[in-house]
């Protein structure tokens, strides 16, 4: 299978549109639990806003959008006051946001191609703290970060993207120096 990492274009938001579409679709029929919401994270402004400030990514494989996500430097509110293992300057740490695999890819490894190309992207930036979090029902993301090396730090209650009693997995990875 050909695999490729890229910035989104404008073109690509009807497919990251339908690929949260499957993914809210799935959570309501309850075979997944990611904790999100349809019509309130993610949505297709999500998608927008990152495509604005020019940090979203698509993985194509084969030629099709079949994931998407935000990397950046921007931490959450509920980061700050994080026990966090290591302490560097913000301008180190690099951040993943909604890591989204179209359902229908399930099973291909692409997750891991994403997750390693963010690694990638992080440490190329001279930024060898990595960030991310998940909601705690989300299990399979829990121990799919795990298996890749991301320690959970804290489990913090808050409202995350407008969902009220989100239970929030701060994890964090040191890259190799």
């Amino acid at each position: 299978m050909n695999q490729l990492v890229r910035k989104a274009r404008a073109s690509d938001l009807d497919a990251i549109e339908a690929i949260y579409d499957r993914i809210h679709t799935a959570e309501e029929r309850g075979p997944v639990t990611t904790g999100w919401q349809r019509f309130v994270y993610p949505t297709r402004a999500t998608a927008e806003a990152a495509l604005e400030r020019g940090d979203l990514f698509v993985l194509e494989a084969d030629g099709e959008v079949a994931g998407s996500a935000l990397i950046n430097q921007i931490q959450v509110d509920v980061y700050k006051d994080a026990p966090w293992q290591y302490q560097v300057p913000d301008e180190q740490i690099m951040v993943l946001h909604t890591l989204v695999i179209d359902p229908l890819r399930k099973g291909q490894g692409l997750g891991k191609t994403f997750v390693r190309f963010y690694e990638d992207y992080a440490g190329e930036r001279g930024c060898p703290l990595l960030r991310m979090d998940t909601n705690a029902l989300n299990l399979p993301a829990r121990a799919f970060y795990r298996k890749l090396g991301y320690r959970e730090i804290a489990i913090v209650p808050c409202t995350f993207n407008n969902i009220e009693g989100v239970q929030l997995v701060l994890l964090e990875k040191r890259l190799q120096d």
